[in-house]
């Protein structure tokens, strides 16, 4: 008879005793405006998940009124530098769209995460990287990602094809040069950059 386990609670029938307990988490949160919103509803949940699954919650990244759209969140930039430093092996966010700002950004970030041993867990849509399901969410996800960008590949060589039937010239327009110009301008010290610029 086994003596000393833990009782996984019956809502996570994925969670198995082991290297699943011994996760460090930290959660991810973000409000787009301080009129209203507040993080901590987002955040209450996820500490209460990662109680339930016996997580450590080692660290918390909120940004506060910064839109998702933004390339830079300093907290979000913070949660992927420790994260390359290895501080903890699951993020908990509350909504993919509280994390990503688009699905491909999205993919990046997993892709980087799966590289670093770390999963992702979005509380909302119920997708856990770390269970069977969520891998496949993710491949499919990945999947979807890749013919996006297959389909706006062809469609631009389809117009580059298009453009040059029609008789337009791409590129960067020739510059005429004038040799001796050129030779006079060098021979009087001038800098290639100044003569390239004129």
């Amino acid at each position: 008879m086994a003596v000393n386990e833990r009782s996984i609670p019956a809502v996570f029938p994925q969670v198995v005793r082991g290297a699943d307990l011994d996760r460090r988490a930290v959660l991810y949160s973000r409000v787009s405006t301080t009129n209203g919103q507040d993080p901590e509803t987002q955040s209450r949940e996820i500490r209460e998940y990662c109680q339930r699954r016996g997580w450590p919650l080692v660290g918390e990244y909120v940004d506060i009124g910064i839109s998702g759209a933004k390339e830079r969140r300093p907290q979000l930039d913070r949660l992927i530098a420790d994260a390359h430093k290895r501080k903890f092996e699951v993020i908990v966010v509350w909504k993919f769209d509280r994390f990503a700002r688009s699905v491909s950004h999205l993919l990046r970030a997993l892709e980087n995460f799966r590289a670093l041993g770390i999963e992702f867990v979005s509380l909302s849509e119920q997708i856990d990287t770390s269970t069977p399901t969520g891998k496949m969410i993710f491949t499919v996800l990945g999947a979807v990602a890749e013919l996006e960008r297959s389909l706006i590949a062809e469609r631009v060589r389809a117009g580059l094809r298009n453009a040059r039937a029609k008789g337009k010239r791409l590129g960067r327009p020739t510059k005429q040069v004038n040799p001796t110009q050129i030779a006079a301008l060098r021979a009087q010290g001038v800098p290639w950059r100044r003569i390239g610029a004129s």
